[in-house]
């Protein structure tokens, strides 16, 4: 990164300030510690972040050696973290243990990204409950929201997971009825999943079974799990 973009100290902490202060770079980071390795999959987890600049941000973070690149046969590329990049591990960690203990409660109506959050849940499925389901269908219907982005379908198979956008057109094992504010501060742990059950917050369509399975495939944000702990933790003293 060039001196006229920093801050023109030596000191380790504005050296690093200026690759993690950069806009959207330490979010970027979050997908690819997630998981994340191809630009789309990249766009899913940053939908409101612009293609060229997704792509500026990647090739700062491959300039300062914390991500590499991969050539696909197919086009594009697969970006992966280095050694280096892999040691911001426990950074974006602490960011985000500090977030969800510390701001959670002030979530506005524009932080809650119902795109971010489907994409959050696809990826933290616990789909080994689901394995001895030829398939099965989790279908969202999300009140206040548009037409286009009220309705999202979960489907596992073969131990797999995908998030659908439009209806997949399989029968439709458990419908889960909720407020996009619901299902958010569920997420984050802001409220119990039980307590959202119970008062009907969020609302469940289908077989018994299948109603007590999402209570086990449905993993909350790992921030929300580190959260609960410490609560539970600070109640048990």
């Amino acid at each position: 990164m060039s001196v006229s973009q920093g801050y023109g100290q030596f000191c380790p902490v504005a050296m690093t300030s200026q690759i993690l202060t950069a806009r959207w770079t330490p979010l970027i980071l979050r997908e690819l510690l997630c998981g994340s390795s191809r630009f789309g999959d990249l766009r899913k987890g940053l939908p409101r972040l612009s293609q060229s600049l997704l792509t500026k941000r990647l090739e700062e973070l491959y300039d300062s050696n914390i991500i590499n690149k991969k050539a696909l046969a197919s086009g594009g590329y697969e970006y992966h973290l280095t050694k280096s990049g892999e040691k911001l591990r426990p950074i974006i960690e602490m960011m985000g243990i500090w977030g969800a203990e510390n701001l959670m409660h002030n979530l506005t109506k524009d932080e809650r990204d119902p795109d971010l959050l489907f994409w959050d849940i696809r990826r933290t499925v616990d789909s080994s409950v689901l394995d001895n389901k030829k398939h099965f269908v989790a279908q969202f219907d999300v009140s206040g929201l548009s037409q286009t982005k009220r309705f999202r379908w979960l489907v596992s198979k073969n131990g797999e997971t995908d998030l659908c956008y439009r209806d997949p057109g399989y029968d439709v094992n458990l419908t889960i009825n909720s407020s996009l504010k619901s299902l958010v501060n569920v997420w984050v742990g802001e409220q119990s999943l039980p307590s959202a059950l119970t008062k009907k917050d969020i609302r469940l369509e289908g077989s018994g079974k299948d109603k007590a399975l999402f209570k086990k495939w449905f993993v909350l944000s790992p921030f929300a799990n580190k959260k609960t702990q410490e609560r539970l933790s600070v109640n048990q003293k």
